[in-house]
């Protein structure tokens, strides 16, 4: 699964600042409350007098921030779209004001919203006003009655067509794009899918699309990975040893989720298990979020100590993941992949550890969700989506790692899909980017988004801009 980790844990770039709401920044200016008398050239006042005219939005707070306008609002949707009379909750949103006459970003990571203010790269590329929208369900975007049949795709892309509607006759007029990385670019395509017209074009990263969910490459693309096949069997061996020391490692995790309070009832069930799920997923966290020059890191060796693989699979997969308090926040991704999304099948191909492994779904996404609210797998789903692209996606630009283990199943074109791009970083992981891309590859990228979105091509197309990671792409392997 695409399973989130600290922001601090990806080391692969060089990280914007994201601003945090909860104390003002530096350079975040406070603005007192709207007053109708102020005059039309305070730029906050000027953004706040059309948001009013947006029904169901509200106001949280305003800022400058960096000399613009940013706001976190609380716009009010239908739990159920089909009934919009029925219950509603508030979507939290952010904006950065750019111009009434830039162009738009609609941003999400498909997780939580972002703690602060940070630019995605369209967004920086185009100098384009940027809204941010949080997936329903997370955090405190969820309905009261919290429904988890109203958790789908669909759903989730009527929010996002609610919000641009909205903002499109309220504010900004020019050209818009949707983008998101890793869930966040599987998001814009869904959106994409049931509204094409609401945005003129889609910069989707690192976003896998798993249609056929037991007709997976995952393991396959992973042992491929790299330029060194010997890291490869290093991993392998880190994995065997870890489960033929079953006994001594498990002891060892339950003393640390015992100093640290962890505890494993709501979800793995045991320490054991937990532990099996960690040690499978270790190639794919590897290849996700590292590189070749990681590869020494790696303790093969028959040699090494419980307390080496012990640390070598906290470092990657990180044991306090695999914990009740670890997986909490991310419920409704496990039910979204149950549902819909579908997950990567790895233990079945994991060929060399057989005899070794003693759960079925020791990490799988429908393990993670409780029975109570344990959904149908729809298998038609992700065919959909396919169908649509492969019929009739236009302006879509895609951008993978070549290491990534996500892009084993990548979005792919059709005969009807017209004007759309793939783009592969060399050497890349899940932190992959524009910006990463060879300079003429880099360069095509940019001016297809700038024509796309009516911005004349600026030196932005020939020189590398600072390099940045959306956090929306901090999201890591769980099976």
């Amino acid at each position: 699964m695409l399973r989130p980790r600290s922001i601090t844990a990806l080391a692969v770039a060089a990280l914007l600042p994201v601003i945090p709401l909860t104390a003002a920044p530096a350079n975040a200016v406070p603005v007192p409350a709207y007053n109708a008398t102020q005059t039309a050239l305070d730029p906050v006042e000027e953004v706040r007098a059309k948001l009013a005219a947006i029904p169901g939005l509200r106001v949280q707070s305003a800022t400058v921030v960096s000399g613009k306008p940013f706001f976190v609002l609380q716009y009010r949707q239908p739990a159920d779209h089909r009934k919009p009379q029925g219950e509603t909750f508030e979507q939290r949103v952010t904006l950065w004001h750019r111009g009434f006459d830039r162009p738009t970003v609609l941003h999400t990571t498909g997780y939580g919203g972002v703690g602060g203010a940070f630019t995605s790269e369209p967004t920086r590329l185009l100098d384009a006003n940027q809204l941010n929208v949080e997936q329903r369900f997370f955090n405190t975007s969820t309905p009261a009655s919290k429904d988890w049949s109203k958790l789908t795709i669909w759903q989730a892309a009527t929010d996002q067509h609610r919000i641009a509607q909205a903002f499109k006759k309220a504010l900004y007029g020019a050209k818009w794009v949707n983008t998101g990385a890793s869930k966040g670019g599987m998001t814009s395509v869904y959106h994409r899918r049931f509204y094409p017209n609401d945005v003129d074009a889609t910069v989707a990263y690192v976003a896998p699309h798993d249609v056929f969910n037991k007709a997976d490459s995952y393991v396959g693309f992973i042992q491929q990975a790299g330029t060194d096949p010997a890291c490869n069997a290093a991993l392998r061996n880190a994995q065997r040893n870890a489960l033929l020391r079953r006994t001594a490692m498990v002891a060892k995790l339950e003393a640390h989720a015992k100093a640290n309070g962890f505890t494993y009832e709501d979800t793995f069930g045991t320490a054991d298990r937990a532990f099996e799920a960690a040690v499978l997923d270790t190639p794919f966290a590897f290849w996700q979020y590292s590189n070749q020059a990681a590869c020494p890191s790696v303790p093969g060796s028959a040699t090494a100590t419980d307390q080496e693989l012990f640390d070598f699979f906290d470092q990657v997969a990180g044991w306090g993941f695999y914990t009740d308090e670890g997986t909490a926040g991310f419920l409704p991704y496990y039910f979204q992949a149950t549902h819909q999304l579908n997950w990567p099948d790895v233990a079945s191909r994991t060929t060399w550890l057989r005899g070794l492994l003693r759960y079925k779904e020791a990490g799988d996404a429908p393990a993670a969700v409780p029975d109570a609210i344990e959904p149908r797998h729809d298998p038609l789903a992700m065919l959909d989506v396919q169908a649509w692209l492969s019929a009739a996606g236009s302006r879509m630009l895609f951008v993978y790692g070549e290491n990534d283990p996500w892009s084993a199943e990548r979005f792919e074109p059709g005969r009807g899909t017209r004007d759309s791009h793939w783009f592969t970083v060399p050497n890349g992981n899940h932190g992959s980017n524009i910006n990463q891309l060879p300079a003429a590859e880099r360069t095509q990228a940019v001016q297809i988004l700038q024509k796309w979105m009516d911005v004349p091509v600026t030196a932005l197309a020939t020189q590398r801009t600072a390099q940045a990671i959306d956090p929306g792409a901090q999201h890591k392997h769980m099976r």
